[in-house]
């Protein structure tokens, strides 16, 4: 197993792990369909009423796709099939509040997760950034994710910027992307702190606040993730000139931190 998923039923919060910590808690594509089972099967569990969400060690929350993973394209230049597509609790239809836990590293398929997060709770170590742009890549579904929950010049800074800049902890709470920052050891005890509040108040209401939540930006969410499949299938890089970029990261100066 690729994911852990703890409840406990006296607080009524369940915590879910990404726990690949040796592959800095990448998604192959057994912890995809893990994820998707995951978020299906807490909507019908009434003693979790929310989550905290969560990966294994300090070095990072998710690194997105794993390298390793091949997923094969179809040839139509209006389409891709994209893996990470149904990894995130909105998508599987669970409307329980998620509070994301962020150790470490979080980028580019990690906003498919941050994205459908209520909000984030970061670790004062923590850092995101989006290397789509530097292997050659459209970063399209992640950008769009995050352009719902930051400045839009934040967004297309980071979206565009690669592996050249990373955000650090404290900016990403000054522009409104984290709502509260925790030293390393207080991260997992300050995300449950807000999970289990949330547990503790009536589930319809708390559920219907995030429905109207979401409400208010999914229309334009929707619409703008429809562009996604062509942007990348006409954007990308062939997958051998990606991997040669990719193998070559190593050479590339040290991002800078900002």
């Amino acid at each position: 197993m690729t994911l852990r998923v703890d409840r406990d039923k006296a607080t009524g919060v369940a915590v879910v792990t990404l726990d690949r910590e040796h592959r800095h808690n990448a998604v192959d594509l057994a912890t995809a369909a893990e994820l998707g089972e995951a978020w299906r099967e807490l909507r019908f569990a009434e003693e979790v009423r929310a989550v905290v969400l969560t990966g294994a060690g300090r070095a990072a929350f998710c690194t997105g796709i794993d390298r390793g993973v091949e997923v094969p394209q179809p040839a139509s230049p209006y389409s891709a099939d994209d893996p990470l597509i149904a990894i995130g609790p909105k998508s599987c239809d669970l409307w329980k509040p998620v509070v994301a836990a962020v150790n470490g590293m979080a980028c580019g398929g990690a906003f498919y997760l941050l994205g459908e997060s209520e909000f984030l709770i970061a670790s004062e170590t923590a850092t995101f950034f989006d290397p789509h742009t530097t292997y050659g890549m459209v970063s399209a579904y992640e950008a769009v994710y995050m352009a719902q929950r930051m400045p839009f010049g934040e967004a297309a800074r980071m979206s565009l910027m690669g592996t050249a800049e990373r955000l650090c902890a404290r900016r990403a709470h000054e522009i409104g992307l984290v709502s509260e920052l925790a030293e390393p050891d207080g991260l997992l005890p300050a995300a449950l702190r807000a999970a289990q509040t949330l547990a503790g108040f009536p589930t319809e209401a708390v559920q219907g606040t995030v429905r109207a939540l979401w409400s208010a930006k999914q229309a334009a969410l929707q619409q703008a993730l429809a562009q996604a499949p062509a942007l990348i299938a006409l954007g990308n890089l062939p997958p051998q000139r990606q991997a040669d970029l990719f193998a070559n990261r190593r050479t590339a100066a040290q991002p800078r931190l900002r």
